[in-house]
């Protein structure tokens, strides 16, 4: 329908535009852009982030929302300017067209091998056709097969008017070749590489770019000739050709390929820089980089922060399987206040997919600076974020940048819709969506690798040995939860039965949330005793590589009830899990523990029965289940990345 439409816009309602004034055309023009910009609201949005990643470092989003509109505008005028591509002769060139650099042009003929204009897709090309036919040297132009044929069609058949010669994608390099051996001249955009293209630095990051040019300039000594278009005012255009490329050629013919793209894409870029206005930002201009930057937002939580660690490896073992190098930034952020924090997701409810780019007036509000300077100058691929605190920024910045936003946990008051993914733990209940997915447990850095390189780091620590190791973690208090110094002594003397009973050997760590008085019942009860092979009070002394080095060398481990983190990370381990009671869980908390024990992922029991539950996994070695949430979020990472 779309190209229907197109087509009998040009066709029909052409005619009727043509008998319009010249300024008139170009003066709707900038209407049509500035609508453009108002109703194109998903590729104005990658033109904004395209700008903010190419120039952003020099100039503030005011400025890059300022200059997303005057390209609409300078669109528009390119677009009417095809409409009168029917009345444009060589009265109209001269008039309208000034070319820089024309000599280029007679001196690059006079080689008798052919001329390769190279160009981009900026201002006005269809122009080319006009000027070379104007000039009098006969001109191919290659152009791709478009989705929208009708419309091709015409366009086609507009330039054919103009002497142009039309090169197709079939049967392309035979064509191309005989027009350069009749020393004519060929056009070819050097930009949208696509999947084909070879990867350049463009703007700072390696883009996909097209071969095409510089292969022929390569094997036929033709020479190429950079052209530029810049709208003046109105139909006023001025052409810049630039003085003939220059190849580098040694006997390495692949990194001739590479370095000549390099050079010749870093010169349009100078010419970008200059007329930034000129460019079609509207594409996908990244899309087929070889590096991907991922941020993750933090609140300081370490439970949250280790869950986004573990989504950010997920992230990258997924692009290195397509070659691509993810680079991770951590950045902490810090509100302006409890209440700063509650009206940031207030204002965010407010905000629509696209409402927010170019403003960004809550986050500098709401945060502190330094947390704001931080946000504003990165330009991620990917933002995470785990904790209902943090969820309006990632989406706040994801619409800002275009990135993929991934969240973990339930987002607030935003609802999930929200966001390209949520990550959300089956007892956290939520209305089931196609980006939701759901896990048994917290997403944990725990596999085989880390255990084994953690178990390294610590070996020297560990005193004792024995037949079994216990590895057992002891939490600490929350708002709502207190572990109870009465139950606390009744673990400490069944988990002394076990190792007795058992030949055993003894591996504690605390919380730095473990209060002083459970902290000094361990101590009194482990300290010195010699079953002990390592003690760790977090608050004292703590080391980053314990939980896993205690993990790794366990045969049993056994967890306070209170964290989802650690009892996550332990059954990650594959290991027998011992849960031990204590009043005061949430409803949710009891259903992720009861969620676990149905799946025979961990063993809940008494803290007078530990012993007896040790005595039973021992003698009969039950089978552990497995979980699989590493690989169902990897399977919905692969859909959005």
């Amino acid at each position: 329908m779309t190209d229907y439409l197109a087509y009998i816009t040009l066709r029909f309602i052409g005619p009727l535009i043509r008998i319009l004034p010249l300024r008139l055309i170009f003066f709707l023009g900038r209407g049509l852009g500035s609508i453009l910009y108002s109703l194109d609201l998903k590729h104005r949005a990658i033109a904004y982030s395209n700008i903010k990643q190419a120039l952003g470092n020099d100039m503030p989003h005011r400025e890059i929302k300022r200059l997303t509109r005057k390209f609409y505008r300078c669109f528009g005028q390119d677009i009417a300017e095809i409409f009168i591509i029917p009345l444009m002769n060589k009265q109209y060139f001269n008039k309208y067209i000034e070319i820089e650099g024309k000599e280029y042009i007679d001196q690059a003929f006079s080689k008798g091998k052919g001329v390769i204009f190279v160009g981009i897709h900026a201002g006005s090309w269809e122009l080319s056709n006009v000027i070379c036919s104007s000039i009098g040297f006969p001109f191919n132009v290659l152009v791709r097969g478009q989705e929208k044929r009708l419309l091709n069609s015409l366009l086609n058949e507009y330039r054919k008017r103009k002497g142009c010669k039309i090169i197709e994608r079939k049967n392309e390099i035979r064509q191309l070749i005989e027009a350069l051996k009749n020393n004519e001249g060929i056009g070819i955009t050097v930009d949208q590489g696509g999947k084909t293209g070879i990867p350049v630095e463009f703007f700072g990051k390696d883009a996909s770019m097209p071969t095409g040019a510089i292969k022929l300039a390569l094997n036929y000594d033709a020479l190429i000739l950079p052209a530029f278009y810049t709208r003046l005012d109105g139909p006023h255009q001025k052409v810049m050709i630039q003085p003939p490329f220059e190849m580098t050629r040694t006997k390495d013919k692949e990194k001739d390929l590479r370095e000549n793209l390099q050079r010749l894409t870093a010169l349009f870029e100078g010419l970008i820089k200059k007329y930034p206005y000129e460019y079609l930002w509207t594409y996908k201009i990244w899309k087929y980089s070889l590096k991907r930057e991922v941020v993750i937002l933090s609140d300081a939580k370490a439970g949250h922060l280790r869950q986004s660690e573990a989504l950010l490896e997920i992230i990258k073992k997924l692009y290195a399987l397509r070659g691509i190098e993810a680079n991770a930034r951590t950045i902490e952020l810090k509100f302006s206040g409890a209440l700063g924090r509650k009206l940031l997701v207030l204002s965010s409810l407010l905000s629509g997919k696209y409402a927010c780019q170019g403003c960004l007036r809550c986050l500098r509000k709401f945060l502190t600076k330094d947390a704001y300077d931080s946000l504003v100058r990165i330009k991620p691929d990917v933002i995470i974020s785990c904790g209902s605190s943090l969820a309006a920024v990632n989406f706040i910045l994801a619409r800002e940048n275009s990135a993929k936003s991934v969240a973990i946990m339930r987002p607030s008051l935003l609802g999930a819709r929200k966001f390209d993914l949520v990550i959300m733990p089956h007892h956290d209940w939520i209305r089931k969506s196609k980006n939701i997915v759901f896990t048994d447990m917290a997403l944990n850095l725990i596999d085989k690798a880390y255990l084994n390189n953690c178990s390294k780091e610590i070996a020297h620590l560990v005193k004792s040995k024995g037949e079994v190791t216990i590895g057992l973690f002891i939490g600490g208090n929350s708002k709502s939860f207190s572990l109870d110094l009465e139950a606390m002594g009744e673990m400490v003397n069944s988990v002394k039965k076990a190792l007795k009973k058992h030949d055993g050997r003894l591996l504690i760590s605390t919380s730095r949330r473990t209060p002083p008085e459970v902290e000094k019942l361990i101590e009194e009860a482990f300290g010195s005793y010699g079953r002990t092979g390592l003690l760790i009070i977090a608050n004292k002394k703590n080391y980053p590589q314990a939980v896993g080095g205690i993990l790794g060398l366990s045969d049993i481990v056994i967890v306070s009830p209170e964290s989802i983190s650690m009892i996550s990370e332990a059954v990650s381990s594959a290991k027998y899990v011992i849960v031990f009671h204590n009043e005061g869980l949430s409803g949710k908390h009891i259903m992720f523990l009861e969620n676990l024990e149905a799946k025979q992922l961990i063993r809940v029991s008494d803290t007078d029965k530990i012993s007896d539950l040790i005595d039973d996994i021992l003698s009969r070695q039950p089978e552990k289940g497995t979980v699989d949430d590493n690989e169902k979020v990897a399977r919905a990472l692969e859909k959005i990345l």
